[in-house]
């Protein structure tokens, strides 16, 4: 199954928190209490995001974390890459030289192909679209298409 770890997820959530207030500095506990996170976890999210240039920290008194920049500026892929390093479905993926057969494999185009649509959807969503309201689920048909209605007859 293909899925980001605990950790990014989670990063992901003390971000949106972060967003939910920009310009402000949080404490990592009270960022860990609005997550309903452990303290330890999020200091742990706190130090690559802080690397990665997502979040900017503060020492002192009154110090803490915020957004390094604007909540719309940073997408999903911004996130996942400072957790997992680059955005890779198998090793060859994301760079040349990890595999012993890639020069010889029948599937390693599509999987790039692959690679670059999840890639392409992480860095279209922004982290301040996961502060708003969650998107309507796509429809089956696709947009543009008709609905008909159903109706079932009465037996």
């Amino acid at each position: 199954m293909l899925r980001v770890t605990k950790l990014t997820d989670y990063a992901t959530v003390v971000m949106t928190v972060l967003a939910a207030e920009p310009g402000r500095v949080h404490s990592a506990t009270e960022l860990a209490d609005r997550a309903h996170l452990e303290p330890p976890t999020v200091s742990k999210l706190l130090k690559p995001l802080a690397q990665a240039g997502l979040v900017e920290g503060f020492r002192g008194a009154n110090g803490g974390y915020r957004l390094a920049r604007d909540a719309a500026e940073i997408t999903l892929a911004d996130v996942v890459e400072a957790l997992e390093g680059p955005i890779g479905m198998t090793e060859c993926s994301s760079a040349d030289g990890q595999c012993g057969i890639e020069h010889n494999c029948g599937v390693r185009a599509n999987w790039r192909r692959i690679n670059d649509v999840v890639a392409d959807a992480l860095r279209g969503v922004s982290i301040a679209d996961m502060v708003g309201p969650p998107a309507p689920p796509a429809t089956a048909a696709g947009p543009g298409t008709k609905s008909i209605p159903l109706r079932l007859a009465a037996g």
